[in-house]
């Protein structure tokens, strides 16, 4: 069963950088698309961030220029490089997967736990 592992939430300033981590790991042969949404409290999930194995990129509007997705493929790993921190960027961050093919069977969406990010002064 493939898993994913979030790290580098925390709390941060207005104006801070936070730098997110997410590894997959399983029987793993690759992945298509990787990616970060976000939920804040009494709101809906919304993507974030995500990039594809081809390094193809989509960022929400909120945080286009301040916010860089990047991906190791050979580690199954992918980054959120978030710079300019706002209080609004607050939320819990959850890694998603799609498309991943692994030496067994396919799984089509998988989720992290979710961490958390916090700016506040």
């Amino acid at each position: 069963q493939v898993q994913l592992v979030e790290s580098g939430g925390g709390l941060v300033q207005p104006g801070g950088s936070l730098r997110l981590s997410c590894a997959a790991s399983g029987s793993i042969f690759s992945i298509y698309a990787m990616g970060w949404y976000r939920q804040a409290p009494g709101k809906q999930r919304e993507l974030v961030a995500a990039i594809t194995s081809g390094g193809r990129t989509n960022y929400a509007d909120s945080v286009k220029g301040r916010f860089t997705i990047s991906r190791d493929n050979a580690k199954n790993t992918v980054y959120l490089q978030m710079n300019s921190l706002k209080p609004e960027d607050t939320a819990v961050y959850y890694c998603n997967a799609q498309g991943v093919v692994t030496t067994t069977h396919p799984e089509h969406d998988v989720w992290g736990q979710g961490t958390q990010v916090t700016v506040s002064s």
